[in-house]
């Protein structure tokens, strides 16, 4: 699918009823979507934060009116609804657990990257999830997902001001982990986002 016109085009087709077009606007969102979940929920658990997200959509589409832009913050409002409403289920567990064992449980997720990893999309994921959670959801909001900051603050229920804000401080943390890791380098903090086809914060 080439431009926000044919991809708008397929939003008011598949609110017809059209399969093929649904397939598409699939296509076109699924993966920033997956994305974005893997750096609230991690990888294990997004894609079947997506499956879930995607049949919420199905079930309520009749209740969506408008493009392209409306629909992906539409989308990632539903996936970040299902994405808190799993880390809630984690602490409950979690806090069980200590409970039982009197065991902190320790968070899998290593910060620690190296830089030579730093263009590969693992590592960009990894090095977005170490930021602040609201940093991080504003980054990938925008910068991924391509969200303008109005769209961004209706799926994170902030002024777009805060967002542009947010996401600018996240963009500000990763240059200054970058510039800590390898001082003398002339890595630019938009290599994070090549691999998802972004350039940084608009």
């Amino acid at each position: 699918m080439s431009g926000e016109g044919s991809l708008d085009d397929a939003v008011a087709r598949m609110c017809d009823g059209d399969t093929e077009a649904f397939r598409a606007v699939y296509r076109s969102v699924q993966a920033p979507l997956l994305r974005y979940l893997e750096v609230l929920v991690g990888r294990e658990d997004a894609e079947d934060v997506a499956s879930e997200t995607w049949a919420q959509v199905v079930r309520d589409l009749h209740r969506f009116s408008g493009g392209a832009d409306g629909f992906r913050g539409w989308i990632t409002k539903i996936g970040r609804h299902r994405a808190l409403d799993l880390l809630r289920h984690r602490s409950r567990r979690i806090r069980a657990d200590q409970d039982l064992t009197g065991v902190e449980v320790a968070d899998s997720l290593d910060l620690e990257l190296r830089v030579d990893e730093i263009i590969t999309t693992e590592a960009a994921l990894a090095a977005i999830r170490s930021l602040p959670r609201d940093q991080a959801e504003a980054v990938m909001l925008r910068a991924v997902l391509g969200l303008d900051a109005k769209s961004a603050g209706r799926v994170l229920g902030k002024r777009p001001g805060a967002v542009r804000s947010a996401a600018h401080r996240g963009i500000h943390s990763l240059e200054r982990a970058l510039d800590a890791r390898r001082p003398d380098s002339l890595v630019d903090v938009r290599d994070i986002f090549r691999p998802f086809g972004a350039e940084g914060v608009r």
